[in-house]
């Protein structure tokens, strides 16, 4: 399987999982998920308090190629799966 089909499959499975992570958890995993996907930050720095978290997350992976980005974002759902799932 590739890194992308393995990626979608771990992506889909968290969306279905019985319980939400932490919050920090879960803003790790969704700033993973969006430097996998997008890249680098390309928004400006929005004022609201969650969408600035959630922009603080993503930035903090600035630089992490998209390929490194959905290896860890992987790593961390199967290490949070028996937890949440």
């Amino acid at each position: 399987m590739s890194l992308d089909e393995q990626f979608s499959k771990v992506a889909t499975s968290v969306r279905n999982w019985k319980t939400t992570p932490s919050n920090d958890e879960n803003l790790a995993l969704y700033s993973l998920y969006k430097q996998a996907t997008i890249g680098d930050v390309n928004i400006a720095e929005p004022s609201g308090m969650v969408e600035n978290a959630k922009f603080k997350a993503w930035t903090s992976r600035k630089g992490i190629s998209q390929d490194d980005a959905k290896k860890q974002y992987i790593e961390m759902a199967e290490k949070l799966a028996p937890k949440y799932a």
